[in-house]
């Protein structure tokens, strides 16, 4: 058996890491409560204890507005949180998954990102998932695994979808950006090739979305039709597309933020599903969920 520890167990990826565990890993999934990331000494007591073979960190601050003021915060869980555990792998010979984000990019490209193109983070939060991703890197060399994913959703959590479910039931209109584009990402498709590509004995940086491009507003149409549809929304207000500087927001966001995700499918031999079935999938798991 290989033995595997997670952080950030309770996120949305979190989740479904632990929903979908292969039957060959033994999986021991902790919280900030259990181990603080912050604390290097924490980390090696722990990781010394556990004795993994394989570390997976799910663990971030994910406040993308507020991490404007509270930089500080989000450095030490995202920057030092991340080294910390890369320095105590490195030092123990486990390999470790670094979970990251399209936050890394400018998204000033208009053609799909490549895992080897080069990073401009435009926030406190990309800038902050820069560096712990940079320091993984660098400690470990490849026992690293860094895995970039994008507009992240599940059934648990906080996340766009659950966010307009609910503010479509409470409104007559809702106005949504339409110049923002990227590919929104069901949790479960990328917990499910973080174990695939474990099993593959991946290393470096891969990119993990689901297929497909959509605006926030494209989204939102879909959730709308989705959700009436399989009777999660009785109401359905109008949704007005709206430009980025018509709904100003402390952090600045990529404009474009498709990542290319050519390595993983090679590496896994499978193609991703479009995020329209995955978005419905997670729909139909919320109305089992009701």
């Amino acid at each position: 058996m290989i033995q595997v520890v997670l952080t950030g167990s309770e996120g949305q990826l979190g989740c479904e890491l632990q929903r979908c565990v292969p039957d060959h890993y033994t999986l021991v999934a902790v919280d900030h409560e259990d181990l603080d990331i912050t604390d290097v000494n924490r980390v090696n007591t722990f990781l010394s204890t556990q004795q993994p073979d394989i570390v997976i960190n799910a663990a971030a601050y994910t406040a993308v507005d507020k991490a404007e003021k509270e930089a500080e915060l989000a450095y030490a869980v995202n920057h030092k949180g991340a080294e910390n555990l890369a320095q105590v792998c490195q030092q123990r010979s486990i390999r470790m998954v670094q979970v990251s984000t399209d936050f890394v990019f400018s998204g000033k490209h208009y053609r799909p990102y490549l895992p080897e193109d080069s990073t401009a983070p435009a926030s406190v939060y990309g800038l902050s998932k820069q560096a712990g991703d940079r320091a993984v890197l660098e400690i470990l060399g490849d026992q690293a695994l860094v895995v970039r994913t994008s507009w992240l959703y599940a059934a648990q959590g906080h996340n766009f979808v659950k966010t307009m479910l609910k503010l479509m039931q409470e409104h007559d209109s809702l106005n949504i950006i339409y110049d923002q584009v990227g590919s929104p990402t069901w949790a479960a498709t990328l917990a499910k090739s973080i174990w695939q590509l474990l099993d593959k004995r991946a290393q470096g940086i891969y990119h993990c979305a689901d297929n497909g491009v959509a605006s926030w507003y494209d989204f939102a149409v879909a959730i709308q039709e989705e959700a009436v549809q399989l009777g999660l929304l009785t109401n359905r207000p109008t949704l007005v597309p709206i430009r980025t500087e018509q709904y100003p927001t402390p952090a600045a966001r990529p404009a474009y933020s498709v990542m290319d995700k050519a390595k993983t499918e090679q590496l896994l031999q499978q193609i991703l599903p479009h995020w329209r079935e995955s978005l419905r999938n997670m729909l139909l798991e919320l109305t089992e969920l009701k």
